[in-house]
């Protein structure tokens, strides 16, 4: 999958979960920046190894802080 497609599925995720508009994120949005709390970013986490059917490691998770960060780290998982 291009990551530009990528970047559209996470976006709709990332609207979806946190109840905001598309227009709000970007690559370089962190999730700080969305009023994220460590429940969201659990629905978030989940949400996108739902969508992806992949399963993100333990190290992983502290490291995904941004969409940038979820992007590479879905990429990475699809490439193992």
């Amino acid at each position: 999958m291009e990551r530009s497609e990528l970047f559209d599925k996470v976006v709709e995720v990332v609207s979806d979960v946190l109840g905001i508009s598309p227009d709000e994120v970007t690559e370089q949005t962190t999730f700080d920046e969305l009023d994220a709390d460590s429940l969201d970013r659990l629905q978030l986490v989940t949400a996108f190894e739902d969508e992806f059917d992949i399963e993100f490691n333990e190290e992983n998770l502290a490291s995904i802080t941004s969409v940038a960060d979820a992007l590479d780290a879905i990429e990475a998982t699809q490439e193992a």
